[in-house]
């Protein structure tokens, strides 16, 4: 029996080309509101978490009276570029391979839902995933709820579970489920740091990462 009957993927840098648009969102709405701007990797670096950690992180003077201001500052950059933002090349291939090949599909994100079903609906890919879960419907990355609840709502075993991402959050998620993690290193977080986690394997493109999963559904 090949180990893995679910793939439960990450959206941002994973699926969906979007990691210099969240980077330049956060970056932007520091700006307007004279905060200080973090570098390109603190940026990125907090991509996949839960708006509040993400926010502390990388604005850690942001204060709780200009939260609202700051996220309609991020949400307008974010949205300026909403229309240039893509999957990276293959991954349509992929999923629907994948689902040739008999893997179920779903996704865990530290998008809001809102956030996942405009990306679902602008992508055509509702259909590919039969589950997902969101930051603000449960526990956020690393916190391995997300992953519990797909786990309980497809009725599956653990074992058979592998968690696909480009952040050391997935990682580490994915080793608090107890299911595998496979980090993919052309998203926001390099190899090196997706090395300081759990991991299966690690692979630098989505060929090799399609040719990974279809060896072991």
């Amino acid at each position: 029996m090949k180990p893995y009957s679910v793939i439960v993927f990450d959206w941002d840098g994973t699926l969906m080309d979007s990691t210099h648009s969240i980077v330049s969102a956060i970056q932007g709405a520091c700006r307007d509101l004279e905060l200080k701007v973090p570098t390109a990797a603190e940026a990125a670096w907090v991509i996949g978490l839960s708006l509040e950690p993400a926010l502390r992180r990388a604005v850690p003077q942001l204060t709780k009276s200009l939260e609202p201001m700051f996220l309609e500052r991020y949400r307008h950059h974010y949205l300026a570029r909403d229309t240039q933002l893509k999957l990276f090349d293959g991954v349509p291939e992929m999923l629907t391979e994948l689902q040739e090949a008999g893997a179920r599909l779903a996704v865990a994100t530290g998008k809001s839902r809102v956030g996942l079903n405009r990306a679902l609906t602008a992508t055509a890919l509702h259909s590919a995933f039969e589950a997902t879960r969101t930051a603000d419907e449960t526990f956020g990355k690393p916190h391995p709820g997300m992953l519990f609840e797909l786990i309980d709502e497809m009725m599956v075993e653990p074992h058979r579970v592998v968690m696909v991402g480009d952040t050391s959050h997935d990682l580490q998620m994915a080793a608090n489920a107890g299911v595998h993690g496979l980090g993919v290193s052309y998203g926001a977080h390099p190899a090196d740091e997706l090395r300081t986690c759990p991991h299966h394997a690690i692979v630098s493109d989505v060929a090799t990462l399609k040719q990974y999963l279809l060896e072991r559904v």
